[in-house]
This record gives C-alpha cells, structure tokens and sequence, in this order.
C-alpha cells in the first residue's frame, strides 16, 4: 500500500478553492462521523435561470482525506446540473483524490457525498 495521503489530497487540503460560505445559499446540510468526529457542512447556491449549482462552498472540521474529498466534490458539482450533481458517486471522488484509500477510511470519502446529497435533497424539498 503506497502513502496514506496523495499529492491531490495533500494540495487540496493544504489550499482549498471551495473553502468558506455562501452569502444566502439555497440549500445547506451538514453531518458529522460518529466513529472520528470529523464534521463536514456544504452549502449550495442555485442558478435562478437554470437548474444549475451557481456556487458551492464547504466548511468542516475533519482530516485531510474529508476536507480534499469536500474540495473535489466542490469543484465536481459547481456549475452543473443538480441531476448531474446527485450522479455523483465513490467511484469518480475516489478516482480523483489519485490515492488508495484503506477501508478504515472509506467514511473520511464518502461523508461530504453524503453531505451533498442532503443539500440536493432540501433543495428538492424547498423547490
């Protein structure tokens, strides 16, 4: 097994792009890992014209693999289709974070998909 943490993650944890807080989003969730405390919160912002993610930011308290896991699925759904959003899955984060991720830490990737998609979730409920 190579090194716990990639070049992609080590960048994306060390300068996020998608860091931070929308002014008024249309949607938030947050949720927290039980096993590591790791607390991942994403916000969106619709565009009004079109079903499309305007802007996406994220805050969190969490290790490496879930704040670069945060960045990537940041930058995966911004400015697509909230379908094309929600069709994110493990498989694409995984492929993107270029590391091999131990089963023990599966959760640190998946926790902001999960976290997504119960922003996408609101925005159904609020729309």
């Amino acid at each position: 097994m190579g090194p716990l943490y990639s070049d992609v993650i080590l960048d994306r944890f060390r300068h996020p792009r998608y860091f931070g807080e929308l002014d008024a989003p249309d949607a938030a969730h947050e949720d927290v890992n039980p096993l590591c405390g790791d607390r991942v919160r994403i916000e969106l912002r619709l565009d009004g014209r079109t079903p499309e993610i305007e802007a996406v930011r994220y805050r969190g308290d969490a290790c490496a693999i879930a704040l670069a896991s945060a960045d990537l699925l940041a930058e995966m759904v911004e400015g697509r289709p909230v379908s094309e959003a929600a069709g994110v899955d493990r498989e694409r984060l995984l492929a993107a974070l270029q590391a091999e991720i131990r089963p023990s830490r599966l959760r640190c990737v998946t926790l902001p998909l999960d976290v997504l998609r119960g922003a996408l979730a609101a925005l159904k409920v609020t729309s």
